[in-house]
């Protein structure tokens, strides 16, 4: 029989211990021989120098174990927003998931997050609640929060027990078990514990356990049957029930404990093995699916690879080689097997979203949210940046201008640019003439991480700018048309445009009926090539122009006239159409959730109010504070280093995009 592959990512809040799970569980299963500690930078899966330093996941790191005979791929994924994209990518790669809360804090705002992002890919999730070897913090209340905030019931699997205040054990409601560590570290079953004993807590089990079963009756007959008939429902009768209720939208299985103090992670392997579906059953004919891009300093670049079929490495396409990645080392394996996680090295430059065909081939890309798009392309091309599969769905929204500092180092800062961007979906680059670059990014982490490895991983040396807001520039009023013209010995090409604003952010070019009759195919792809591309520059420089519409009323070219001629007559002719009074200026605003303890409370929101913010929501228990306001994202440059020093890094936050607002000044 063929071991079972689960694909698994864990999601969570900043700071909710979720790559501290992520070791223990590697320690459960003896993938590790201790669990090495985040604030030590001593985690196997934060591996870069910038996640070590800065306590964070980056990148999703990727490890391999087994457990019940079943073989687990485990993505821990970031949790800072800057990194969403790596988020979208791992869950288009897994089939469940861990979300884990933290018992210190609640559900907060990156947890609703990571759950809408669940919920939208159709990723069934088990909930961890973190953090519980303080006596302080409830797990009912916790629970309840879990309910009332993302709006799931939960369905409670083990519950932690408590001796002079420290916790001591877990106990397993499926199993109806006491779990305690052995001299080694690891949790055991304590054999002499039985729940008909009558011990302490035999009370709340059998509860915990009556109440998955009336649960579980909703999704499964027999389950139903035997409680209607007050029949005692058996374990593994229950466990059938359980995994069609994780299925479903309503509720949730709950796991509780501690990762840092090891309890709670054994049962919630086992319920991870019991309850999550398999991987799929693939297309024939494919070999699998790119994930993720990486760069290794000295190996040069990687992908993550999902297989869709089983080979051996005799039949592996030519040129093709496989891995399995262990934090950031590669070690070689003679065969593949369907649904399973590998490092690849292939002869082409890859992307992500392909999805390679068992002779080498590319067919075609598929986005995180399963939409496919065929590509125009070669087998063994690189399909380049056009071929991108997130879109607007992160938009930058700061740029940073840098340069080489040796002007001798241009092609290799170019090329390394162009990898990372396709590495990085959200990080986009603008080529600037003159020699230097615009970075645009998410926020100020992102970039920060990017300079970082520009140099770390590339020995890319380059002078940066300080990073400004990325605006939007919009069309006042309909301006033109003008006539522009281009010449280069023979060739001519001329161009009459004119422009009108939209009411949307959307941009729309309309082309002559007569152009659209003679001319070619890639003539016509030129013209709407250019003249987008001048909206990503914009007319002031201070963003992209949006919610335009080009309308091109006549193009003339001869006979051999070179795309860059296109570019540039298409270009001079926006510079000539629109003016900067012809502009307004449209700033980013931001949704700023924010809490703290309570006796920070009024410091934290002066501080808030004299960046202009706008504080809309303002809610807490007496011990944590929590508001939300809406606030200029360019009042918040160095906001972490700002609020960590008022609060006595005490303040957690999250930053969301509301919209563009007519500056203000």
């Amino acid at each position: 029989m063929t071991q079972p592959i689960r694909n698994i990512a864990i999601l969570a809040h900043v700071d909710a211990g979720k790559t501290t799970l992520s070791e223990r569980i590697l320690f459960t299963a003896g993938e590790v021989r201790r669990p090495g500690k985040v604030e030590d930078g001593l985690a196997t899966m934060d591996y870069m120098p910038e996640e070590k330093e800065r306590g964070i996941t980056i990148e999703s790191g990727v490890a391999h174990f087994e457990w019940k005979n079943t073989w687990f791929n485990f993505i821990d994924t970031p949790g800072h927003v800057d990194f969403g994209a790596e988020v979208d990518m791992a869950l288009s790669a897994v089939e469940g998931a861990v979300l884990v809360v933290s018992a210190a804090s609640g559900v907060e705002t990156q947890t609703v997050a990571a759950w809408r992002k669940l919920r939208e890919a159709g990723v069934p999730t088990i909930i961890f609640i973190n953090k519980l070897d303080n006596a302080d913090y409830s797990l009912d209340e916790t629970l309840i929060n879990v309910e009332e905030v993302l709006g799931v019931r939960p369905v409670q699997m083990t519950l932690p027990e408590y001796t002079d205040g420290k916790m001591t054990a877990v106990f397993d409601v499926l199993s109806q078990s006491r779990l305690e560590h052995s001299e080694t570290g690891e949790e055991a079953v304590d054999e002499g514990w039985n729940v008909e004993d009558g011990w302490d807590h035999s009370r709340e089990i059998k509860k915990c356990y009556a109440e998955a079963v009336e649960f579980a009756s909703n999704f499964d007959d027999e389950v139903l049957a035997f409680a209607m008939n007050k029949k005692p429902v058996p374990p593994k009768m229950l466990l059938k029930g359980l995994r069609k209720l994780v299925a479903s939208d309503g509720y949730a299985l709950c796991y509780a404990g501690s990762a840092l103090a090891g309890f709670g992670v054994r049962s919630l392997v086992t319920g991870l093995s019991f309850f999550l579906p398999e991987v799929p059953e693939f297309s024939d004919g494919e070999l699998g699916q790119v994930i993720r891009l990486r760069h290794f300093k000295g190996i040069g670049e990687i992908s993550l690879f999902r297989a869709h079929t089983d080979m051996e490495r005799k039949e592996w396409p030519a040129g093709f080689e496989f891995s399995r990645l262990k934090a950031n080392l590669l070690l070689p394996v003679e065969e593949i097997r369907a649904g399973d996680i590998y490092a690849m090295r292939a002869p082409f430059e890859t992307e992500l979203g392909q999805i390679v065909l068992r002779d080498g081939c590319v067919a075609k890309i598929a986005s995180p949210d399963n939409g496919i798009r065929h590509c125009e392309a070669d087998g063994r091309s690189n399909l380049g940046a056009s071929c991108s599969v997130f879109g607007d769905r992160y938009q930058p929204l700061l740029q940073t201008r840098i340069e080489c500092v040796s002007t001798e180092d241009y092609h290799h800062v170019e090329k390394s640019l162009s990898t990372l961007s396709r590495m990085d979906p959200s990080f986009r680059v603008q080529h600037e003439d003159g020699g230097f670059w615009y970075l645009h990014t998410v926020g100020e982490v992102q970039l920060e991480v990017l300079l970082a490895r520009l140099q770390r991983e590339f020995g890319c040396e380059v002078r940066a700018g300080q990073p400004e807001v990325r605006w939007q520039e919009r069309l006042c009023h309909n301006v033109g048309p003008v006539e522009n013209t281009f010449q280069i010995g023979p060739h001519k090409i001329s161009i009459r445009l004119s422009a009108e604003p939209l009411e949307t952010e959307a941009h729309d070019i309309r082309l002559a009926a007569e152009f659209m009759e003679k001319a070619p195919r890639e003539i016509l792809a030129g013209v709407r090539s250019a003249l987008l591309e001048t909206t990503e520059i914009g007319v002031l420089g201070k963003g992209p122009l949006v919610g335009v519409r080009f309308e091109v009323h006549n193009f003339e070219w001869t006979e051999g006239a070179l795309p860059f001629m296109i570019k540039k007559a298409c270009a001079d002719a926006v510079i000539k159409l629109i003016k900067p009074a012809d502009i307004e200026l449209f700033e980013p605003v931001m949704e700023l959730s924010l809490e703290c303890p309570a006796n920070f409370a009024g410091v934290v929101t002066g501080d808030i109010q004299s960046r202009d913010g706008q504080v809309k929501e303002i809610g807490g228990d007496g011990r944590i504070h929590t508001l939300k306001a809406e606030i200029p994202l360019r009042k918040i440059f160095g906001y972490a280093t700002g609020v960590r020093s008022i609060s006595k890094g005490t303040a957690l936050y999250s930053l969301k995009l509301l919209g563009f607002r007519p500056a203000t000044d």
